[in-house]
């Protein structure tokens, strides 16, 4: 069965030529053009990979990658114009984005950042029959179901971050390096991507920690990566 891309861009000649590139490499492709159409499509069609413009007619960008997320772990990625500050990523990722790139798409680019999500997506599914678990009179993750509660109430986190959480429990102890965990969470695609742990650990402690700024579960090894440690 074909892997299905919704495309939600309002440049009708852009949509267009990301719909014939996906179609020539086997993706079953549905397009909108602005955002309520875009959201109207995904109850649709259940697609396995959003591709989601910031800029939309009708709902934002980013309004439709909210709605999308309360409802399904698929991965968004989000097409931006403008390059981002690390502030701009950080508020796509609090939304529930997986992945960014900016206008002009280079294809190359385009297809191994696709490729890599939906590989991640299909191991984040695979790990989950790993039956590891960790639990602390605060913080429960656990791998199999695919569950992380704070304080008993349980959170959502976007397929990376799950990814990177899950990455840090199954080496708990550990010192993982900034090249290992792009290696295991994104993909050999990100190597040259120094700075996406960085931003995503700093994300992904602001939904874990009790204090973020003085974490006690994720801390920095100074120069060299993170190594999770339990309570």
């Amino acid at each position: 069965m074909a892997i299905k891309v919704l495309i939600v861009e309002d440049d009708v000649d852009m949509n267009r030529l990301l719909e014939l590139d996906l179609k020539r490499h086997n993706f079953e492709v549905h397009t909108a053009t602005n955002g309520l159409d875009g959201l109207r499509l995904f109850h649709e069609a259940r697609p396995d990979l959003v591709v989601l413009d910031v800029a939309l007619p009708g709902m934002d960008g980013m309004t439709v990658c909210q709605r999308i997320r309360e409802l399904s772990n698929v991965p968004i990625m989000i097409i931006t114009a403008h390059a981002i500050t690390e502030e701009e990523m950080a508020e796509g990722l609090n939304l529930g984005a997986d992945e960014y790139l900016i206008k002009p798409l280079r294809n190359l680019e385009f297809h191994a950042r696709i490729n890599a999500l939906l590989r991640r997506a299909q191991l984040n599914q695979e790990n989950s029959h790993q039956n590891v678990r960790y639990s602390d009179d605060y913080l429960m993750v656990d791998l199999e179901a695919r569950r992380v509660c704070i304080q008993n109430k349980e959170i959502r986190l976007t397929p990376t971050e799950f990814k990177l959480l899950a990455t840090f429990v199954r080496h708990k102890g550990q010192v993982l390096t900034f090249q290992q965990l792009l290696e295991q969470v994104w993909g050999y695609e990100y190597s040259t991507e120094h700075h996406y742990p960085r931003i995503y650990v700093s994300h992904l402690r602001r939904k874990i920690e009790q204090d973020p700024k003085n974490p006690s579960y994720i801390q920095n090894e100074y120069g060299v990566g993170y190594r999770f440690i339990g309570k």
